[in-house]
């Protein structure tokens, strides 16, 4: 070899490693990550768990719905915010929605590591070095010979795993130096080899490695299960949220209402103590009643400014947005009223211990503690595996791919532990069955916790409903005492205290009546929420699964599924 075939060995080198990097940027890595993990979520995800939908982390700087509004840069809503717009913003920013999808993100990323110790890998090394070193013994320098070694390797790797523990692992390698160095010298080789292990007796290596294989698998479709309960419990808290803000508002208006009148009802009775008509005590009294109002409308309003703050956050939007909500969407559920719900509570316990998703991650943890004591049980007894290797070398020079498999060499073997020592494997095994009895308490607890949620959803359901009828009566009644006053405080049979008693009353059941309308459609949305047949849609808003809560009441199923439209 002349003395430039190094610097061209080094050069060649230098181009095939630019020419690496340049084709695996960060952005390729990112983008074959994410069609990796997106691919393993889309086959894991169940049609029962909801629609596929508001769980891609990359999605937050993209418009994807009619509901959409970008919130990247500080937003400008020209017109009053919809509940439909505020649960797609708050399904695409909010901060702990985000970090629910990446947690999801991350579990199945860690799927994709632990398949790739099975999965076909492609390898190749490039190792050049050139050393050329000079010593001075007194005033003479000697130079040393020149040591120039380059060495190029590339091949195939697999491992292969069944489920009763017996590992494979394959390779392929190419010697390919003489197309770096161009040097003749050299021979174009290839070796194959591969080892095997069949455990005969215990659990083995390749148990515990098919073990950890399937618990990641399972803990992807667990984390699905958990991030879409989520995403139940999230929507409901969202439209709850909203509602809430409506409600304050309605607040502020009852209470700016009810300050006027107390206005105009001060300047009557003062007009009235000219004329003798009052007496100086009720005026006063009406002044009181005025300052107190204007006090409440005061304080109302900076509740309400609170609770709108406090949306924004919700939604991630800067807290000095100007902000407005649709109050027609509190006015489409007054219209709407309530619904008495016709539901069988047994069959809504029997549906929820079916469909709540947190109830069957809690049993599949049940079924893997069972897997986890069996293999520890087999690491207490005698451990008998069967080996066996083989390497294979291909004839050299011109002859690459012609392996020359009558003179490999082939090795077969027997591998025993015998239990003398099993000291870990006890507390393995032990550890494991605790293990397994706090997962069978939890999973009752689950259950006892579920048929709690429920009862107490129905409950609540079913008092929300009956507040609602007794509030609207107790509304129409405070209205009529209002517009009788005037006619009563005219003949003298009431004074200003009872006007303004009535007109006390009058704010009051304003307020409840809107806090119980509030209130009985949070219990609704709770009540499918906690009987697992919440689904949230691509846009964010809610639908009842076609799973029935009473099997035997078809019409009431239907007329429910078509009345829990996201838009109540």
């Amino acid at each position: 070899m002349n003395k430039r075939q190094p610097i061209f060995a080094v050069c060649a080198v230098s181009a095939i490693v630019l020419t690496m990097v340049a084709g695996c940027s960060p952005d390729f890595h990112k983008a074959d990550a994410d069609k990796e993990v997106y691919k393993i979520i889309d086959a894991k995800w169940q049609d029962n768990f909801g629609q596929k939908a508001n769980y891609v982390i990359s999605d937050a700087n993209t418009i994807s719905t009619p509901n959409d509004v970008n919130v990247a840069k500080a937003p400008v809503f020209e017109e009053p915010l919809t509940l439909a717009q505020a649960v797609a913003i708050a399904t695409k920013y909010n901060r702990d929605y985000q970090f629910q999808k990446e947690e999801l993100y991350l579990q199945a990323l860690a799927l994709t590591g632990e398949r790739y110790k099975y999965a076909l890998k492609w390898f190749g090394t490039i190792d050049a070095e050139y050393n050329k070193n000079a010593v001075s013994p007194g005033n003479t320098i000697i130079e040393s010979p020149e040591n120039k070694t380059i060495k190029a390797e590339s091949g195939v790797e697999k491992t292969f795993i069944t489920p009763d523990g017996i590992l494979l692992n394959t390779s392929l390698v190419f010697d390919w130096t003489r197309f770096i160095t161009g040097d003749t010298r050299t021979t174009l080789s290839g070796v194959l080899s591969g080892t095997l292990d069949i455990p005969l007796l215990g659990k083995g290596a390749g148990k515990t490695a098919w073990e950890n294989l399937t618990q990641t698998e399972r803990n992807v479709l667990y984390q699905i299960r958990t991030f879409n309960r989520y995403r139940q419990t999230f929507v409901v808290d969202t439209i709850n949220a909203y509602y809430g803000v409506l409600q304050q508002r309605d607040g502020v208006t009852n209470a700016k209402n009810n300050w006027n009148s107390s206005v105009e009802y001060r300047k009557q009775a003062e007009m009235e103590a000219k004329t003798g008509r009052t007496a100086p005590y009720e005026v006063d009294q009406a002044r009181q009643r005025e300052l107190s109002a204007y006090d409440s409308y005061v304080i109302t309003l900076q509740l309400y400014e609170q609770s709108l703050d406090s949306f924004k956050i919700r939604l991630s939007l800067p807290v000095n947005t100007p902000l407005e909500l649709d109050q027609n969407e509190l006015r489409a559920l007054q219209n709407y009223g309530t619904t008495a719900p016709q539901y069988s509570i047994d069959d809504a316990i029997e549906t929820a211990l079916s469909c709540r998703l947190d109830l069957v991650n809690s049993a599949d943890a049940v079924d893997d503690a069972q897997r986890k004591v069996k293999l520890a049980s087999e690491g207490l007894g005698p451990q008998l595996d069967l080996t066996g290797s083989a390497n294979v070398n291909s004839q050299g020079n011109e002859h690459i791919d012609n392996f020359q498999f009558h003179r490999g060499t082939y090795n077969w073997g027997l591998s025993a532990d015998l239990p003398f020592d099993r000291k870990n494997q006890r507390n393995t095994y032990r550890q494991a069955l605790i293990t397994l009895e706090r997962q069978q308490r939890a999973y009752s607890q689950s259950v006892d916790s579920v048929v709690q949620d429920v009862r107490q959803a129905y409950r609540q359901l079913m008092a929300t409903a009956e507040q609602f009828i007794t509030q609207k009566k107790s509304l129409a009644i405070a209205e009529e005492r209002v517009k009788n006053m005037p006619l009563l405080l005219k003949s003298g049979r009431a004074k200003t205290r009872d006007l303004l008693d009535a007109q006390d009353s009058l704010l009051l059941a304003q307020n409840n009546l809107t806090s119980a309308l509030v209130g009985h459609t949070i219990a609704k949305l709770s009540f499918y929420r906690d009987v697992g047949i919440l689904q949230v849609k691509p846009d964010g808003m809610w639908t009842q699964s076609e799973t029935s809560v009473s099997r035997d009441q078809t019409n009431d199923r239907e007329q429910s599924k078509q009345s829990s439209e996201g838009n109540l």
